[in-house]
């Protein structure tokens, strides 16, 4: 019996038995050929998550684009327009879908934000492609949450591909509203990218008679993922602050660490979440940011 041995990048090993009788002859010979598997080169690749459509639920958000909407503020889009892709070509040079499933959030300072306009150059306002929460679904800003009861959780999963001007844009924040019995709507708890690091910049206890607001500002770095693919999570539980931070590529798994007490020092604005790219830049038209959105998850209980 001869044995030949075969290389083949099939998994299965096959063996193949061929019997020849020769009709001079009663002897037999058999030739036995063995399929052997080759051996591949496994290599470790972080890549970014796979996206799925279930990853954003688009009812429990408002897109804001810093398109004029005929009144000098930015343009709302709804998640009817996003569910059909039925932005407009304007509109979707600021939002669209990647082929692999996640979003592209472009911005850049147009002078139209959402508070009004339109701004100059340097004038404090600036502008964003960003997501704003509507967390039971209605269509309504009135759709908000409170501290005082319950656990909050927003999961944010993004990379920001490029960003120019001071490298420094929002991608995460919880912010308040105005609020029976206090005035102001403050922007609570904002995730900044900073050159590649990750900020919280949290606003603590105001003196007494003042508003909650950046004058009482305090910030702390929680990492660095530079360009690559991360997680931010916030929670607010029983009223307090607490953040998460998970970027594979940068061996980062940060679990749920305290920040600050809200409700135990006298915080009672009502909430949401919000989640993109809020530029941080005013000094020209032409620098911009570049945030891809893979998945948002929102938790309410």
């Amino acid at each position: 019996m001869k044995k030949f041995l075969l290389k083949n990048s099939a998994v299965l090993v096959i063996a193949i038995i061929f019997s020849f009788v020769s009709c001079s002859s009663s002897s037999e010979e058999v030739e036995e050929v063995v399929i052997v598997e080759e051996e591949t080169e496994v290599v470790d690749e972080i890549l970014p998550p796979v996206v799925e459509e279930s990853t954003i639920v688009w009812k429990n958000w408002y897109l804001s684009v810093p398109i004029d909407r005929g009144n000098g503020k930015a343009t709302s889009i709804y998640y009817e327009a996003i569910e059909a892709d039925a932005l407009t070509s304007t509109q979707s040079n600021y939002f669209y879908k990647n082929d692999d499933g996640s979003y592209s959030m472009y911005t850049k300072f147009t002078g139209f934000t959402t508070s009004g306009g339109p701004y100059g150059l340097d004038e404090g306002k600036y502008c964003r492609t960003e997501l704003r929460e509507y967390w039971q679904g209605n269509q309504t800003t009135s759709d908000n949450w409170s501290m005082s009861t319950g656990t909050h959780i927003l999961e944010s999963t993004a990379a920001v591909e490029y960003c120019e001007g001071s490298g420094q844009t929002y991608v995460a924040q919880i912010h308040g509203i105005e609020t029976d019995g206090v005035n102001g709507s403050p922007a609570t708890v904002k995730v900044q990218w900073k050159n590649g690091d990750i900020v919280i910049e949290y606003y603590v206890k105001p003196s007494a008679g003042e508003d909650w607001t950046s004058k009482f500002d305090e910030k702390i770095t929680i990492g660095k993922v530079d360009n690559e693919v991360f997680t931010i999570k916030i929670k607010i539980e029983d009223g307090k602050l607490y953040y998460g931070l998970v970027c594979e590529a940068k061996n980062l798994d940060t679990d749920y660490t305290f920040v600050f007490d809200y409700v135990g020092n006298g915080y009672v604005h009502d909430n949401y979440f919000k989640t993109g790219n809020y530029f941080k830049w005013n000094k020209d038209y032409t620098q911009s940011s570049k945030v891809i959105l893979y998945k948002v998850l929102t938790s309410h209980t």
